[in-house]
């Protein structure tokens, strides 16, 4: 019944020419191809139906519409599109066996730990990428066990080890989460593996940080949509992650101060950096699309319902000749100088176990700091009866 009533719902957006130039991509001959489809009920209206389609683009554009129009459950699009390479990835595996080890990797390990993480907070294209590379090196581990004539359960501690050593740094990461399933499941015996190594940039020195926080104030010929961006990563910290999420709500005036919610209290905001944002705040990009038209994102994208995707808004950064991460971590390490890693970890929306491992390694003066409620104490006989 469910099923027949979204068929008809999804027939009338195909019948109604109005609502139709409304939600069509710019390639309009492959949308109505799809919305006929759905409406005949040819195409599934499911996930899993829109895997196979193409154009990818014109059918992600789509069930991004009808996810918003409530025709599709909401899944986290990061997910939805491992899930479309997922399934191209396992189409390609030749060896059968090999494809059904990693669709059950991926079924049982590595998609549920990304639906963990978006019950929290959306999914990073990073946390997406680095996903499909876990399923890309656990698919080209096997082929390199085969070239071997070893099967998995009879894989041996040095052939770990030789892979290791044939391998970069990201692929020995990549990996590991595949190695790890392995041994928990019982597939293959226990083995000893390195530990995981992130590698640190080069740090941005404070000089260096008030440089680039003078080039986002009054570089006047800079697009207003980049320098939002950076002074938010040089000032508060934020990844372009968080920043995409923001929204104007999230811009608070009152009186005459402003302040930004990232956090818990909201984070005043310095001119000249206030009137920028305010004024950026009420003359966004793509606010007159006909997918976003009433969008309440800080930065607002073209897709329905989507602010500006990550990765595009770091290029827009870098594009300034802003460094992210080494300006990222260059204000972290400012804002625990000046206060304690319990109120910056509240204040910028850290972890407060990041911040104070932070703060132990520029060895901070406020390390004895107590986190908890500091206000004072009511003296005896004096409180509401």
């Amino acid at each position: 019944m469910l099923y027949d009533c979204d068929r008809a719902e999804t027939q009338m957006i195909v019948t109604d020419t109005a609502s139709y130039s409304d939600i069509v991509p710019p390639n309009a001959g492959a949308a109505a191809n799809l919305l006929r489809g759905l409406g005949s009920g040819e195409i599934p209206l499911t996930h899993e139906g829109f895997h196979q389609l193409l154009p990818w683009r014109a059918a992600a554009h789509l069930r991004e519409l009808l996810m918003t129009c409530g025709l599709l459950p909401v899944i986290d699009k990061q997910i939805c599109l491992l899930e479309r390479w997922l399934a191209h990835h396992l189409a390609g595996i030749t060896d059968p066996d090999h494809a059904q080890l990693i669709r059950r990797f991926a079924t049982w390990d590595i998609l549920p730990r990304l639906r963990t993480r978006a019950e929290r907070k959306p999914v990073t294209p990073a946390a997406r990428t680095f996903a499909g590379d876990q399923i890309r090196h656990a698919t080209a581990f096997l082929a390199w066990l085969a070239t071997r004539h070893t099967a998995l359960g009879n894989c041996r501690q040095a052939d770990i080890d030789a892979w290791h050593a044939g391998h970069n740094e990201h692929g020995r990461n990549a990996v590991r989460r595949f190695l790890l399933w392995c041994m928990e499941n019982k597939l293959t015996r226990k083995f000893v593996l390195p530990s995981a190594k992130t590698r640190q940039g080069a740090p941005l020195t404070r000089c260096r940080r008030i440089e680039l926080l003078r080039q986002v104030l009054t570089d006047a010929d800079a697009p207003m949509r980049s320098r939002i961006a950076a002074g938010l990563v040089l000032l508060y910290a934020q990844p372009v992650s968080r920043i995409v999420r923001l929204t104007v709500d999230d811009i608070i005036q009152d009186d005459d101060q402003v302040l930004i919610s990232l956090g818990d209290p909201p984070s005043p905001v310095p001119q000249p950096f206030a009137a920028l944002l305010l004024d950026y705040a009420a003359h966004r990009a793509n606010m007159h699309t006909a997918t976003n038209p009433a969008a309440t994102w800080l930065f607002p994208g073209r897709r329905a319902n989507q602010p500006l995707r990550p990765e595009y808004l770091a290029r827009l950064v870098h594009q300034l000749g802003i460094p992210a991460a080494a300006s990222r971590g260059a204000a972290i390490r400012q804002h625990l100088q000046n206060m304690p890693a319990p109120i910056v970890a509240d204040a910028l929306g850290y972890h407060p176990v990041t911040t104070t491992r932070l703060a132990n390694q520029i060895g901070t003066t406020w390390s004895q700091y107590a986190p908890g409620d500091h206000s004072p104490l009511q003296p005896r006989g004096t409180r509401d009866s």
